[in-house]
């Protein structure tokens, strides 16, 4: 990814802990949008001042159509886009509030096509795109407890397929997703607790799947959905 110009949302999450460095080691020139001035300084402390130095952070909302299309539109253009925003929240479906429901499928589906529709008009109009998208173990083995995270992911998952059939014609631009099951975050640690975190996926790993499919190497590998689940 050397040179590339690469929007990296959720680059200051959990996630993106192990996801960003890996990124910047393989020296791109990277867009990170946040909304936490603490995130922010959290991922500092993972970073060498000269790999910070090459992040441009940016406060955006990315649920607002009208800022992500700014956002693009200043960075010039964009080659690579990794999309690691998104989240989920537990509870038996009859119980489970139409209100959550809607904003489970905000932060992990409606974020996916916005910046994703975007980013390919971009990637379009300058001949060669990247786009990896994560979705979920959950989305191909659904779990009871979580509906809502599994039919968000699922949609991910079919958006991810979606686009990659229509860009085929296009010899250097892709669309791909991979699947994780638990990672190996603080936020899940705090929610699931940690007897069984050695058995999850660490950010640092799913972070090199996702580097080698936002590659130039990875230019045959079209609507894949990469498993990534650790020993579970």
């Amino acid at each position: 990814m050397e040179g590339k110009q690469v929007l990296l949302t959720g680059g200051t999450g959990g996630l993106g802990l192990g996801v960003t460095p890996a990124v910047i080691k393989r020296g791109a020139k990277v867009t990170i949008p946040y909304r936490s001035e603490n995130a922010v300084e959290r991922l500092k402390q993972k970073l060498s001042s000269s790999e910070f130095e090459n992040i441009r952070f940016v406060n955006v909302d990315l649920t607002n159509e009208n800022a992500i299309s700014q956002l693009i539109e200043d960075m010039g253009r964009v080659d690579v886009l990794i999309h690691l925003v998104g989240g989920f929240s537990m509870g038996q479906l009859i119980d489970y509030n139409y209100e959550d429901w809607k904003k489970d499928f905000q932060l992990n589906l409606d974020t996916t096509f916005l910046v994703c529709k975007h980013s390919l008009r971009s990637m379009i109009n300058h001949g060669y795109g990247r786009i990896v998208t994560v979705g979920s173990k959950g989305a191909v083995q659904p779990m009871g407890g979580l509906a809502s995270y599994c039919a968000s992911k699922a949609g991910v998952v079919a958006l991810t397929h979606a686009i990659a059939e229509e860009v085929k014609d296009y010899d250097n631009i892709t669309a791909n997703c991979v699947l994780p099951s638990i990672i190996d975050t603080p936020t899940n640690r705090e929610a699931m607790g940690s007897d069984q975190a050695d058995q999850w996926v660490k950010p640092e790993s799913l972070g090199e799947a996702i580097c080698y499919l936002a590659s130039e190497a990875a230019r045959e590998v079209r609507g894949a959905t990469l498993p990534v689940y650790g020993k579970l």
